[in-house]
């Protein structure tokens, strides 16, 4: 199958060959005829399969034959959870509409809104968002959406995971309710399925790999060792294998800055990124990681979803992460789009519950290795699959609110603001200073008159 037999048109066509693709990934050759022909889509796809291209394409396509975009208007809206993320899918909007007068642009919060709400006042065909800068632009009367023709939710179960879903619920209020509606999900969940009854409209199902499942074109294997080698084995491993460009995960902030330090000092080109730097610096530290200045991005998850390197030959998981699912989107970003990659993760005895889970979750044992200069002291303990089904977790029941004007019961005290009955019936034992004040008071204390 080609791209030209999915109903594309020739500027498209050219960008695309441009970019080095001749065939269309299973998502792709399923979403973009179904999105053309303007059906609601749900789309569940792991990372590194071409999704982004699969919303992109198809949209431009159906934009290019409709009326010109007035001042402040969207055509099309994409929301995305990270910075990140939408600065990628802008930079695909970007490089398959060259060949139209379609135009594109990204917003998103960490930077200065003014440059962003100029760049609305002539209006835009794509625009991609983060749900809190739109917020922001829209309140200032820079967006405007009496022209929006399509919606697109990416990575719409990383916007419930990160709290996502209130501004969800005002953007959708605020947009027209006759549009296309698209929903692009590393999984279905059921808290998925809850959002897409009030968004999409006998929507196409496209799920083309099972749940949880990472690509087959991804090695994966660990390393066992304690907790103070994961250091001197990572840039042991990086050197000796002479390792060009290394996507780097830890658990914590601080844990990428010490760890991308420390590289550093071996010798090795490093940056850190995560949620404590600033928009620019993050940004700087993707190109110099892409271009190849910078040999290792250490990262936290914000950058899990959000990184798309071509051709990312190794991920290594320095830290194990907390969620297991996470497993699977941190070493998604190599092996994308069909090309080979390595995951490797760093193993010590803490981590055991977090490799059981992931190794549950995956339904596969990962296979394991050593270094003979950092074998580990505190053994890893032998994994065993566990083949149990993983059940869904229940969401958390909202707290119901408290009336107007209650009080609430301090401790030891019912709701009634009475005490408790133990405290009412004096069981408190009494302290020695405590007493004889008692003693002091009966004895100054007047008899009263029986004829008083």
């Amino acid at each position: 199958m080609s791209f030209s037999s999915l109903g594309l048109s020739a500027p498209l066509l050219k960008a695309v060959d441009e970019q080095g693709y001749t065939e269309p990934s299973p998502i792709q050759a399923q979403a973009i005829p179904a999105v053309i022909e303007g059906k609601d889509v749900m789309a569940a796809a792991q990372t590194g399969t071409g999704k982004t291209a699969g919303f992109v394409l198809p949209i431009l396509e159906r934009l290019a034959s409709g009326p010109r975009v007035r001042s402040n208007q969207v055509r099309a809206l994409v929301l995305t959870p990270t910075r990140e993320l939408a600065a990628q899918v802008q930079d695909n909007a970007d490089k398959y509409s060259r060949y139209t007068n379609l135009s594109s642009t990204v917003v998103f919060g960490g930077v200065k809104i003014n440059p962003q709400m100029m760049a609305m006042r002539k209006g835009v065909d794509v625009l991609v968002a983060t749900p809190g800068r739109l917020m922001d632009l829209h309140q200032q009367n820079a967006v405007k959406f009496d022209q929006l023709e399509v919606l697109v939710l990416d990575e719409a179960d990383r916007m419930l995971d990160m709290g996502f879903i209130r501004d969800i619920k005002k953007i959708l209020a605020l947009l027209p309710k006759n549009r296309q509606n698209l929903l692009f999900s590393a999984t279905f969940s059921d808290e998925i399925r809850d959002l897409a009854k009030g968004l999409v409209n006998d929507p196409v199902e496209i799920s083309v790999t099972p749940r949880n499942t990472t690509a087959e074109t991804v090695t994966q294997s660990i390393y066992t060792t304690d907790k103070r080698k994961k250091a001197p084995l990572l840039v042991s491993l990086i050197k000796e294998n002479n390792w060009k460009q290394v996507l780097v995960f830890t658990k914590t902030k601080h844990g990428a800055n010490r760890l991308s330090f420390h590289l550093e000092k071996q010798g090795i080109t490093s940056a850190a990124i995560h949620g404590n730097k600033s928009q620019g610096a993050r940004t700087r530290a993707l190109e110099g990681f892409k271009n190849g200045d910078i040999q290792t991005l250490v990262a936290t998850d914000i950058a899990a979803r959000g990184i798309d390197i071509s051709h990312l030959p190794f991920v290594v998981n320095y830290d194990l992460p907390h969620v297991a699912a996470d497993y699977v989107h941190r070493i998604g970003r190599t092996g994308r789009a069909g090309a080979v990659g390595e995951a490797v993760s760093l193993v010590c005895n803490d981590d055991s519950a977090e490799l059981f889970a992931i190794e549950r979750l995956i339904q596969k044992l990962l296979p394991r290795k050593e270094h003979p200069e950092y074998k580990a002291v505190n053994a890893v303990p032998e994994s065993k699959l566990d083949t149990r089904p993983i059940k869904a977790k229940k969401p958390k029941k909202p707290k119901k609110p408290k009336p107007a004007g209650e009080k609430t019961p301090n401790k030891g005290e019912h709701a009634d603001g009475q005490r408790s009955s133990s405290k009412r019936r004096g069981n408190k034992p009494v302290g020695k200073n405590q007493r004889h004040k008692n003693v002091r008071k009966q004895k100054t204390k007047q008899p009263s008159s029986a004829s008083s």
